[in-house]
């Protein structure tokens, strides 16, 4: 794949994180945070204009398809932005007609995509239901630090946040494209398990808006797992295929792996603490344990490979389910 094509996907997998229209200030920013630091990492020095060219639509769906001709990287693309969509929640009427429009350009026909189609809707579905969507009436926070609850160590906390940690840094080495998609539905079961553990109801918003808060964007999340891969080379063939030597991910392996161990110990801390930590303690909070975690990954580097070789399709939704 050249620099090109690598810049067509790139692009396609933007225009899809603001299919939708509704990314805040917050999330935009985190976006182009994220272009910058791709185009730092990877010398490719005009990324951050290709997001504002997304942002401002000065590009189109249909002027990034053309440039790609080999079947396989079509379907990648579209992979890729059926993932954006979905990974903060099930598609929107806009996102469904953002999709349509790009497997037309792609010129995919459903009989294509269908197998893809299904298992994302399969993972979305799972996603949805692992979690209560709404509760009736959160408790405000200011409470009085609390312990967990019984039958729940600290120990038994911290080996639940390392076994996330480990699944989620394991799935960057699964060849389906879709695999990647899970993590977020499972950091947010971490953090759901963890208030649980502290005796606090969590609904699917406050978890998210925890996530968000803590400074991990749900859509500039997963964008950056997958721009890591492609512009790592990691995504030369899609749809089943190999995304490359195991080494090769080790960038997106650790990032995963330290964003949900670094997530899980912050909300371990917010919840034990009554939830009182203000949005820039527990950002504060959250960078100041990425690096040690970072360093962890290493340690655990043996693990995260035996998981992966074990991992299939069943068993990554059953996780997420909660089975």
């Amino acid at each position: 794949m050249n620099l090109d094509q690598q810049k067509s996907i790139l692009t396609i997998a933007l225009l899809a994180a603001f299919a939708d229209g509704s990314k805040d200030d917050t999330e935009r920013e985190e976006i182009r945070r994220l272009a910058q630091s791709l185009a730092g990492d990877a010398g490719m020095a005009d990324l951050p204009r290709i997001y504002q060219d997304v942002l401002l639509q000065r590009t189109s769906v249909q002027a990034a398809a053309s440039a790609l001709g080999d079947p396989m990287q079509r379907q990648l693309a579209y992979e890729m932005a059926v993932c954006v969509c979905d990974v903060d929640g099930r598609q929107t009427a806009a996102e469904r007609d953002f999709l349509a429009t790009l497997k037309t350009a792609l010129q995919l026909d459903a009989q294509q995509t269908a197998a893809f189609d299904q298992e994302a809707d399969a993972l979305v579905d799972v996603a949805e239901k692992a979690i209560p969507p709404t509760l009736p009436a959160v408790a405000a926070p200011g409470a009085a630090p609390a312990a967990p609850a019984t039958g729940t160590s600290d120990a038994d906390l911290d080996k639940s946040i390392l076994n996330y940690a480990l699944l989620n840094g394991a799935l960057e080495l699964l060849p389906q494209s879709w695999a990647s998609m899970a993590i977020i539905p499972l950091q947010v079961k971490m953090v759901y398990g963890i208030g649980k553990a502290y005796g606090v109801e969590l609904d699917q918003g406050h978890i998210k808006e925890f996530i968000a808060a803590a400074g991990v964007g749900l859509t500039s999340q997963y964008l950056e797992q997958f721009g890591r891969k492609l512009l790592g080379g990691l995504l030369g063939k899609a749809a089943g295929k190999t995304l490359g030597r195991m080494g090769g991910a080790a960038t997106g392996m650790a990032f995963s792996f330290a964003t949900t161990y670094a997530l899980g110990q912050v909300a371990r801390r917010y919840y034990a603490g009554g939830r009182v930590m203000s949005t820039a303690m527990l950002r504060e909070t959250f960078q100041n344990l990425l690096g040690p975690a970072k360093q962890l990954q290493t340690q655990y580097l043996p693990q995260i490979q035996q998981k992966a070789a074990t991992l299939d399709a069943g068993q990554i939704l059953a996780m997420v389910r909660g089975a």
